[in-house]
């Protein structure tokens, strides 16, 4: 079974790749997914159409809402809808005010050295 995860980071450079995928149906990790893609050829040029799906892949890859994309994608396309990938993002992706704040505090190099300096315990006599 292929899993999208594998060659998310190869489609993203070149989402025309995924048109002409012979594993293509395998990859899509649900069935909302496949026919959003459907969708999108039938409405939209390949180019843009792979490019989108790539991105919804991508946006499921990174984020971890597979399912809860494929849900959306579902009602979006039971109603005969199919929003742009930036509004998906929108919903889908964390607001960057819900990210944790990390603080990195770097030593000094001389602690390193310091330590190289010191004599090893436990040697010879």
């Amino acid at each position: 079974m292929v899993n999208y995860h594998h060659v998310i980071h190869a489609l993203r450079r070149k989402p025309m790749a995924l048109l002409h995928l012979v594993y293509r149906d395998q990859l899509f990790p649900r069935e909302a997914y496949r026919r959003t893609f459907d969708a999108l050829l039938a409405e939209r040029n390949a180019r843009l159409a792979s490019r989108c799906m790539v991105g919804l892949l991508a946006l499921a890859h990174e984020w971890g809402c597979e399912a809860a994309l494929a849900q959306h994608l579902k009602v979006l396309l039971e109603a005969g809808e199919l929003q742009q990938l930036d509004v998906l993002r929108e919903g889908f992706a964390p607001a960057p005010a819900e990210f944790p704040h990390v603080e990195v505090r770097l030593e000094s190099l001389g602690i390193y050295d310091a330590l190289m300096d010191r004599p090893r315990g436990g040697g010879m006599a």
